[in-house]
This record gives C-alpha cells, sequence and structure tokens, in this order.
C-alpha cells in the first residue's frame, strides 16, 4: 500500500507544539462541505480558511493510519458536495485506515433524509460501524439520471436551436432540441446508471454481508424507517451524536488503559482530519537545497479555457486556464526536483484549442523524461479526457465519468421571438458569412457547409490524438467515441484508461515509472505570493501565468453561448444538466 504522507523533509515547526498525551481520535465532518482544491490567492485562501480540502482529507486519512498515536476515525457521512469518484477515494482511504486494525465509525442524522441517500450511505459501507439517529431515514433507493428538456416550452415563444454535433451520442444540446431521450441517448445514459447501480448494489452486499440479489430487492423497497434499516442488518446501531461519541471515545480510551467508569488512564483526544494534516505536513524544501526531489501534483478543474485560470474568492466554480495549467508543466520540467507529476483532472471540458495546448506540455514533459500520470476525477470528459492524452498512464475510479470523445456547436434563433414583441434591429456588413454567428437567423447552406467542416476537423483529430495515445486504430476509437459517455469501469474494460483507482494509485505509477523510490507528492506549484506583484520577465516566467480573468471558449460564440445556457467552457464540453442521485 502506498503511503502519500511519508515524507522525508525537514521537519516543520507544528512539531514544537503541546504534546498529545492521549490516542487521538480523528473527526471529519462532511455536512461542512469540501473544497476540491485550495485557492491560489492570499485572499482567497483568508475567505476559505474553514473550508475543508479533498485533498487534505485523502492524505490526512491515510496519514493517520500510519499514525500510531490515532486510534480511530469518526466521520459525519454526507455526500452532497462529492461526486461518485471521489465517494470512491474516500472509501478506499478508509479501507486503508481499518486495514492497520483501527477503528472507523461513521453517523449520520440521516441517510437523505426526505431526498436520496443513496451515496452516503455508499461512503458509510466502508465504515467498522454504521450508526444512524434514531429519528432519521436511510434512502437507499436506487440511482436515477435525469434529462429536463425545454424544446416544448421553446416552440412555444418561437425559439429554435441551430446544432450539429460528432456524434449521435454527444448531447449536450439535446434537452433544447428534443422533448425526450434519443434512442442513443437513452442507451448511454441507461448503461452509466446500471454500471454504477451495480457498484452500489456490489459494496452495499460486501459491508453488510449481504447477497447481490437480496441488497437489489432492498434497494427497490426503500427508504428505510430507523428500525427497519437495523432489522434488514444496513445500520449497525441508532443512537444520538452524544452516544456515538461517548461509546468511541470510552472504548478508546479503555483500549489504551483507561476504564469507561473510572475515567483513569489516557484521555482520547478529538480532532479533525484537515486540521490533523495541516500540523503534521513538513514545510517545503527550498528548491535550492538539494535531497531524492518528489512527485508534483498539478490540478486542474473546471470548464477548460484559452488563458488563465480564474477561482472564485467566495470558493465557487473553477475555469481551467490553458496558460496557467501548460505554464506549470513548462515551471515542472525545469524543476530538477521534479521526478515525476501526477495530473489530477477534474472537468467536463471545454475549448478544443484549450486542451490541445494542455496536451501537447504534458507530452512534452513525458518526452523529456519526467513521467505523467493523469488522476481522473468525478469528471473527466471531452476536453477532460482529452487534456490526458499526453500522459504515461491514466487512472479512472470506477464511478468517474469520462469518454464523450466528439464535439458539438450550436446557436439559438431567436428572431421570431424578438419580432413578436417589436425588436427590431439592422445591419450592415462584409462577407457572405459576416452575420454567421448572429442568433437572429438560422445557418445558410453554405454556413452549414463550414460548420461541418469544422465539427468533422475537430472530431477526426480528436479522435486521432485518441487513437495514437491508447495505442488503438481510428475505427476502434470510432465504435467507443461518437460522443458517448462512459464510467471508469467501462471505460478500462474499451482501453480508454489504463487502471482503476484514485490518487494513490496515480502516485504509485509514478514512483514506479520514475524508478527513484518512494518520493513524496507535494502540490505543484507553490508561487510566493509577491509573485502577483513583481514585474515578469516572459511568458516562460511561472509567475507570469497566475489565475486572472476568464476568457471564453466560444469565441465569436460566447454571447450565443451565454443566452443558449451553455457552459462557458466550450464545444468539447459534456452534457451538465445530468442529475445523478
Amino acid at each position: 500500500m502506498v503511503d502519500l504522507a511519508k515524507i522525508t523533509e525537514p521537519l516543520s515547526l507544528n512539531r514544537f507544539g503541546p504534546r498529545r498525551h492521549g490516542p487521538l481520535v480523528l473527526e471529519l465532518d462532511l455536512t461542512e462541505g469540501v473544497a476540491d482544491e485550495a485557492p491560489g490567492d492570499p485572499i482567497s485562501q483568508i475567505m476559505n480558511r474553514r473550508r475543508q480540502h479533498y485533498l487534505d482529507i485523502v492524505e490526512g486519512i491515510r496519514r493517520g493510519a500510519r499514525d500510531p498515536g490515532v486510534a480511530a476515525l469518526l466521520v459525519r457521512v454526507d455526500a452532497r458536495s462529492l461526486g461518485f469518484a471521489k465517494v470512491q477515494e474516500l472509501r478506499d482511504c478508509v479501507a486503508d485506515f481499518r486495514a492497520t486494525g483501527k477503528t472507523a465509525v461513521a453517523w449520520a442524522d440521516s441517510f437523505g433524509e426526505t431526498g436520496e441517500g443513496n451515496l452516503p450511505y455508499y461512503l458509510s459501507c466502508a465504515f467498522s460501524r454504521v450508526i444512524m439517529a434514531p429519528t432519521g431515514v436511510l434512502g437507499l433507493t436506487g440511482l436515477m439520471m435525469r434529462v429536463t428538456f425545454l424544446k416544448g416550452a421553446l416552440d412555444k415563444l418561437d425559439v429554435s436551436y441551430e446544432v450539429g454535433k460528432r456524434h449521435e451520442y454527444k448531447n449536450a444540446l439535446n434537452s433544447v432540441t428534443e422533448t425526450g431521450f434519443t434512442q442513443a441517448q437513452r442507451e448511454a445514459s441507461d448503461r452509466i446508471v446500471s454500471s454504477l447501480g451495480d457498484q452500489l448494489v456490489e459494496a452495499v452486499s460486501e459491508a453488510r454481508s449481504l447477497p447481490e440479489e437480496r441488497v437489489r430487492e432492498l434497494v427497490s423497497q426503500g427508504p428505510f424507517m430507523p428500525k427497519e434499516a437495523l432489522e434488514a442488518g444496513l445500520v449497525d446501531g441508532l443512537a444520538y451524536r452524544d452516544e456515538v461519541y461517548a461509546d468511541l471515545l470510552g472504548e478508546v480510551g479503555a483500549a489504551a488503559g483507561g476504564s469507561r467508569d473510572d475515567g483513569a488512564g489516557p484521555k482520547p483526544e478529538l480532532q479533525f482530519v484537515t486540521r490533523y494534516h495541516r500540523k503534521h505536513t513538513p514545510a517545503p524544501r527550498p528548491r535550492a537545497a538539494g535531497g531524492p526531489g518528489y512527485i508534483a501534483l498539478i490540478s486542474a478543474t473546471g470548464g477548460i479555457s484559452l488563458g488563465r485560470t480564474r477561482r472564485s474568492p467566495l470558493g465557487g466554480g473553477t475555469v481551467m486556464g490553458s496558460d496557467t495549467v501548460t505554464a506549470a508543466f513548462r515551471a515542472a520540467r525545469k524543476d530538477p526536483q521534479v521526478k515525476a507529476i501526477v495530473f489530477r483532472v477534474d472537468s467536463r471540458g471545454g475549448s478544443p484549442t484549450a486542451s490541445d495546448a494542455i496536451r501537447r506540455e504534458s507530452e512534452l514533459t513525458s518526452r523529456a523524461g519526467i513521467p505523467v500520470v493523469s488522476a481522473m476525477g468525478d469528471i473527466a470528459a471531452s476536453g477532460g479526457y482529452y487534456v490526458t492524452l499526453g500522459s504515461d498512464a491514466v487512472v479512472a475510479q470506477p464511478g468517474t465519468l469520462t469518454g464523450s470523445i466528439g464535439v458539438i456547436i450550436g446557436k439559438p434563433v431567436l428572431g421570431e421571438l424578438l419580432e413578436r414583441f417589436g425588436v427590431t434591429s439592422d445591419s450592415v456588413g462584409t462577407g457572405d458569412h459576416a452575420g454567421m454567428f448572429d442568433t437572429r437567423r438560422p445557418f445558410t447552406e453554405s454556413e452549414w457547409e463550414r460548420v461541418n467542416a469544422l465539427l468533422d476537423e475537430v472530431y477526426d483529430d480528436f479522435t486521432g490524438k485518441v487513437a495514437e495515445a491508447r495505442r488503438m486504430t481510428r475505427e476502434q476509437v470510432h465504435d467507443v467515441a461518437r460522443g458517448r459517455v462512459w464510467t471508469g469501469r467501462d471505460a478500462k474494460e474499451r482501453g480508454l484508461v489504463d487502471e482503476l483507482g484514485g490518487l494513490e494509485t496515480a502516485v504509485r505509477l509514478a514512483r514506479e515509472k520514475a524508478d527513484a523510490g518512494a518520493l513524496p507528492l507535494r502540490a505543484f506549484p507553490r508561487p510566493h505570493p509577491l509573485d502577483r506583484l513583481r514585474q515578469h520577465e516572459s511568458s516562460e516566467d511561472m509567475a507570469a501565468s497566475q489565475p486572472q480573468t476568464v476568457i471564453s471558449a466560444w469565441g465569436p460564440l460566447q454571447h450565443a453561448a451565454a443566452a443558449m445556457g451553455l457552459p462557458a467552457a466550450g464545444p468539447l464540453t459534456m452534457p451538465d444538466a445530468w442529475e445523478i442521485r
């Protein structure tokens, strides 16, 4: 098992604080939400200081598994801010923790209450014990994917849409061109739900020692009242928060030599996982110092756009800027301490040009002798899959949504709606295609020729790069492409990813490919706060590509894309209207 916490660097000053005298119980409250990654600028860091960061949680749990001073893990379960793949990675971390003989307890006031509780319960099944409040509800009801179709309403408004795509499974705009699932969309959607549903059933079956057929029967009978959940063997107990904490702390204290009754012996202490991780993370080694080096973790999340990465100061959505990500790869190639790279991707896609620029820098890094391993998060599809094609290996969780190898473009036609309300306009221009992207009129025949040429070019280039990277023929790629989205499990069976797993698996592969021993993992780059203020020497200067503003990936279609409600990321984007519950 790979230990992400094993970092051979100087001690941090945090280690000279007060010593603990009792065993430590790590605590995690997922109802507070989880941020995907820490913001880069100082102001955002201050505003988001209290937010839990996903990687801190993952590495904190793995660190605690190896720490003899840590006795147990107690998690208040929730999954509202987590997708299927992140839940699976947390499940792997808990399994790692339990493998050392330590207790891990999951508790919840309710698993879904009046809504679906599938994901939080799926997560809880990785723990030693599952506890629910005496008045809670276990919402194990099965998964559903819902898409809302607007075409009927738009028809009443005299609004139509001009859409071109490659190919039938690329359904990001079906919500405005159809009134229900097309055959291709239903086929792909049904397969995704079936694959994820099978993974849920398998996990419950293994954790609760129930036959899979019995679990499927229970899923069709949910939701469950507290006593029903207990009788069905889906939970281990019903208790309030104070009882859960008292029982576990008493158990840990007794094991450490104390007594539940007299309170003698070392008293257990509680500490949040993220706080524990930060206190025990060594300070970064100065670049000038020697040492065996490290594995750089480059994170890329959000829609893919040309320009620099933008992060909301309030911790909201992120747009992955190609300038920022490519600069990170260039900086890593110049850093003699970087021996390998784990490229963590969580994106629905976006601009084809921006995606290819990132792919290119990843490929150049690999050619330079620095192995690159891509680790997919909840979603790495369309452009999010494209950016992994320069890697030496691709890792995905079984529940990752990936693929969507295709392209789509379109615009709304609003002329009749505007005329109905007396809105008129006039224009002058040069060239037959000057008004090609005007939303008042449909494409002309010659304009459609250019649209189709563009779609064919992008699709041919995309599938060609997939074929080269995955060592497949174009025909094999086309069979699994055509815009279709796959789960990570199905994608591996079809040759689109190399291994199933999360960050730990990616780090293991990176260490193997670097052939340099148990190198530590470090977020990269770590710019100095003053980099935002100083003059930059050139575009090769890492500080020149700090997160800034967003440039629309739709180019001249950016206003039409906004009017359509399309993601600003661009045409290599998988649909984001899916609701998997």
